[in-house]
């Protein structure tokens, strides 16, 4: 006896996104799920893939009027649309890898790169190595003191 396996999740997908090719429609989530059976995708899963189709920008999800009802579709000129803009991001992505091609110059550029970041690390530690010694913080302490004596010789009224 042969056992009948179900859909992997990215069956499922592909088997609901040929639900929107089809028929170029706008479809309500009640309606996807009497759908989604007819497909090998099971009814409590419909939701789940829907889902996962929105959040990865292959189904579009609009609300209608004030109630709570909101349209699924995915158009053919979309998926067009979608194609060029991912052929425009292969063609930019590189343009920014040629940029990056290993030369002598670029490595010189990374070592003198290097070498200026752990100077200015350097720097950093012995200002912070200096603070203790800083005129202006020096000052506010004698500020803060001023005023912690005032205060305690207000509040025990004055008795030296």
């Amino acid at each position: 006896m042969s056992k009948k396996r179900g859909l992997s999740l990215e069956e499922k997908r592909e088997q609901m996104l040929q639900i929107f090719y089809e028929s170029q429609d706008f479809y309500l989530l009640k309606e996807l799920e009497k759908m989604g059976p007819k497909k090998g995708v099971i009814n409590q899963s419909v939701k789940d893939v829907v889902q996962s189709l929105v959040d990865d920008d292959l189904v579009f999800k609009d609300k209608i009027g004030t109630s709570l009802r909101n349209t699924y579709n995915k158009l053919e000129s979309d998926l067009s649309n979608s194609k060029k803009r991912y052929m425009e991001l292969v063609e930019q992505r590189e343009n920014l890898k040629r940029g990056r091609e290993d030369s002598e110059e670029r490595e010189a550029a990374l070592e003198e790169l290097k070498a200026v970041k752990s100077h200015h690390k350097r720097l950093k530690e012995e200002l912070a190595a200096y603070a203790d010694s800083d005129p202006v913080a020096l000052e506010a302490m004698k500020d803060a003191i001023d005023v912690a004596h005032s205060a305690a010789n207000r509040w025990t009224g004055w008795y030296n």
